[in-house]
């Protein structure tokens, strides 16, 4: 399987530590890449960022309209796009391996992810084989709490989670984002919560508190 385009953002130091993050529906590996001077973190910070692009694939609830996306869903289903998830699950995969082989251990690295992103990383980092650093889920929901019950891996087992989600997000009510905090609560992770009165975005006081979970569990 071919690695996904996507951008690269190194630091001014040798990479130490990597955040690979997930962009949400319609948009593109471009969509977060503004965030990094944004964080804020400090001039030494040795964080490298990898926004990959979804592929492109027809969008059920867009008529069909094709879209970059990390899967197609059904409103009001639990499982549907499973197959889509799967795959791009794997996609993400490949993003971990290389750049484990790059030779960034495991524990350094960290997922995120926006939307449709936040399920791909929450589906993959609940279920891969190497500890990771932790998780940022980001107005987002975990897909299947059945069938990840299953499907977990140990070597995540109580790793920190941060969830952020808008009290007024039209996209995926903040009650669906609560069930999954208490869901990922009871398997296990360690998971931090803030929610914000915005919608289906991102906030100022979001990206300062998403500053400090990235100072907090990828260490310099």
């Amino acid at each position: 399987m071919e690695l996904l385009e996507h951008i690269e953002i190194e630091p001014s130091v040798e990479a130490r530590s990597v955040v690979i993050w997930l962009h949400g529906l319609g948009a593109d590996g471009h969509d977060f890449e503004p965030i990094v001077p944004e964080l804020n973190l400090e001039p030494d910070s040795s964080i490298r960022f990898i926004f990959p692009h979804a592929p492109i694939r027809p969008i059920t609830i867009n008529d069909g309209a094709e879209m970059r996306a990390w899967y197609d869903f059904i409103p009001h289903s639990e499982t549907a796009g499973t197959d889509d998830i799967e795959q791009s699950s794997l996609q993400l995969r490949q993003f971990i391996e290389r750049e484990m082989e790059r030779g960034i251990p495991s524990e350094r690295i960290l997922l995120a992810g926006f939307s449709q992103g936040g399920v791909i990383a929450l589906h993959t980092g609940t279920r891969f084989d190497h500890r990771l650093a932790g998780i940022l889920a980001l107005s987002t929901y975990l897909h299947d709490f059945a069938d990840t019950q299953v499907e977990m891996n140990d070597a995540n087992l109580a790793i920190p989670i941060m969830m952020v989600h808008g009290t007024q997000d039209p996209m995926i009510p903040i009650m669906q984002a609560a069930t999954s905090r208490e869901n990922l609560i009871r398997l296990g992770y360690d998971v931090r919560w803030s929610d914000y009165p915005m919608g289906h975005n991102v906030c100022l006081e979001e990206i300062e508190e998403i500053a400090g979970f990235f100072q907090e569990v990828l260490p310099k």
